[in-house]
């Protein structure tokens, strides 16, 4: 008894500090999402302003306001990056990891070289390939060095859009997608032999894709077609952030490589398994807990990226915009506090979509051990 109550004495000042400091600003936070402050020029300043309930209001100006617009890019935007970010940097990663689990000579030297980025921060990354993607030197004159004429892609402040979509068709694209990635799931856990999770799975799934098909089509976020899509001024920031974070993803999969038993290798071989079949079916899949790691990490450094588009693009740009930059703006430069503690809120959901069901996840797997 007198241990525990020792514990419970060391261990209050750090659950006071995360009580107060973290969750109640967050609370706090949230409370300021659902009322008026900033809508009054007169009151967002105040030192003591008077604040008015308006529920999810701000929630809905951002998604079908006509003056937020730009949120809604931001928004794509994000979702893009995030996409683009955690595949280059798995896949880059992933590549030379296997390149120096070859064991070719200056191994140690590479493994510095692809490391290093990793060290750097946001800001110094941003500077640097700001002036890489300069329209008139760095990346764009590569190819003189072949003897071939430059390019003039203006990497950071181009206008253009690629896959482009009306905001409109949002809600039956997420739907679809959601409802395939359920029944994905459901086909996992019929193979797994879980039936709990391969019903409830496979009637949500159900759902959503019958209501795609049936009354998605008839939503209208807004009473007007409103395109979005790619922003082709992304590309340059996605490049940077892949080469920041490749060098991470090479060290978690290096390490992967390294403990997998060389009798597993060995008995594959002896089955008569080639080079490709035994990353197919032996090497991949014992990577997989590694990969699912690097796409938590990853994609929780995508959903809060600000410094690095700072860096590179500056503010008041909108084709980079992502959610976090176009927070800032409208909280610190346009004293809408409400509206940007509303993107605040949202994006600590987006993250907690990504976090949660992972340590959900790992608690499970250390209980059952």
């Amino acid at each position: 008894m007198r241990d525990r109550i020792t514990a419970f004495l060391v261990l209050l000042p750090s659950l006071l500090a995360v009580g107060i400091f973290v969750y109640g600003f967050i609370g706090q936070n949230l409370w300021v999402s659902l009322t008026d402050w900033g809508k009054d020029p007169a009151q967002a300043l105040a030192l003591h302003p008077k604040l008015r309930f308006l529920g999810l209001e701000n929630y809905r100006e951002l998604f079908t306001g006509f003056v937020d617009v730009r949120f809604r890019q931001s928004a794509i935007n994000l979702l893009f990056f995030t996409l683009f970010f955690m595949a280059g940097s798995l896949g880059l990663g992933l590549l030379l990891a296997l390149a120096l689990d070859r064991g070719p000579k200056g191994e140690g030297f590479f493994r510095t070289v692809f490391l290093f980025p990793m060290a750097l921060s946001f800001v110094v990354t941003g500077t640097i390939w700001r002036w890489l993607l300069q329209p008139q030197g760095g990346v764009n004159v590569l190819p003189t060095l072949f003897g071939l004429p430059p390019l003039s892609f203006p990497w950071l402040t181009t206008r253009e859009q690629a896959l482009v979509f009306d905001w409109n068709r949002l809600p039956l694209y997420t739907a679809l997608v959601v409802g395939l990635v359920l029944l994905h799931v459901a086909w996992r856990a019929y193979r797994e032999g879980e039936r709990r999770r391969l019903l409830w799975s496979a009637a949500s799934g159900g759902v959503l894709l019958l209501w795609a098909l049936t009354l998605g089509q008839r939503v209208h976020l807004l009473p007007y077609p409103e395109p979005h899509g790619l922003s082709l001024a992304l590309v340059g920031v996605i490049l940077a952030a892949v080469w920041q974070m490749s060098g991470y993803t090479m060290a978690l999969y290096l390490a992967g490589l390294r403990g997998i038993p060389v009798e597993v290798l060995e008995a594959a071989k002896v089955d008569g398994a080639s080079e490709w079949q035994t990353y197919r079916h032996v090497v991949f899949p014992l990577l997989a807990p590694i990969t699912l790691s690097a796409m938590i990490v990853l994609g929780h450094i995508a959903l809060k990226i600000f410094d690095l588009v700072f860096a590179m693009a500056g503010l008041d740009y909108a084709p980079t915009d992502v959610p976090a930059i176009y927070m800032y703006l409208l909280a610190f430069r346009g004293n809408q506090f409400a509206k940007g503690a509303a993107i605040g809120i949202l994006l600590l959901l987006l993250v907690a979509v990504v976090v949660i069901p992972y340590l959900a996840s790992q608690l499970r797997r250390e209980v059952r051990r």
